[in-house]
C-alpha cells in the first residue's frame, strides 16, 4: 500500500478580516460565530430512540475587541441618536468575516446578520496595560461562502 499524503493547512490569523459597520475591525483579538440546531431524540417502545427531532436553528456569537474599537462603536451608537450600542436595532448590524489560508488562496466569507449585541462590558484591572471587552450577540443567520480568485 503507498503511502498516503495528507496536506493539511488552517486559517491565519493574519489572513482574517472582520467588518462591522462596513469599516475593518484592527482591535479584534478574538471572534466566535455559532449556528445550532435544537435537537430532541424520539421514543417509543423499548429503551432506544427511534428517531430524532430537529426543532428551532439559533444563531450567536461573540467579538473581543480592545477598549477604543468599544469607544468607537459607542460614539458611532451615539452619534445615530441611539442610547449605547445595545439599543442599535440588528437591522442595521452586520458583522462579515473573510478569512483566507494563504494569500494566494480562495477567500472564505463569513456573514451575521441581523446582529443584536446583548451585553457589553467595560472594566480595567490593577496591573492592566489594555482594555479588553467581549461583546456577546444573537443574530438572525450566519452564512459562509468561498471565492475564488
Amino acid at each position: 500500500m503507498a503511502n498516503m499524503h495528507i496536506r493539511s493547512s488552517e486559517y491565519a490569523w493574519q489572513h482574517a478580516q472582520v467588518k462591522l459597520f462596513g469599516r475593518t475591525i484592527t482591535g479584534i483579538t478574538a471572534w466566535e460565530l455559532k449556528k445550532e440546531v435544537e435537537k430532541e431524540a424520539l421514543y417509543g417502545a423499548g429503551q432506544t430512540a427511534i428517531d430524532i427531532q430537529e426543532g428551532p436553528e439559533k444563531c450567536s456569537g461573540s467579538i473581543t475587541l480592545w477598549g477604543f474599537e468599544l469607544d468607537k462603536l459607542e460614539q458611532a451608537a451615539a452619534l445615530s441618536g441611539y442610547d449605547n450600542l445595545l439599543h442599535v436595532p440588528h437591522e442595521a448590524i452586520a458583522i462579515d468575516v473573510s478569512l483566507k489560508k494563504t494569500p494566494a488562496d480562495p477567500i472564505t466569507f463569513i456573514s451575521a446578520r441581523g446582529v443584536s449585541f446583548t451585553e457589553t462590558t467595560d472594566a480595567l484591572s490593577q496591573g492592566d496595560k489594555k482594555r479588553e471587552c467581549q461583546l456577546p450577540f444573537i443574530c438572525l443567520d450566519i452564512k459562509k461562502s468561498t471565492i475564488s480568485l
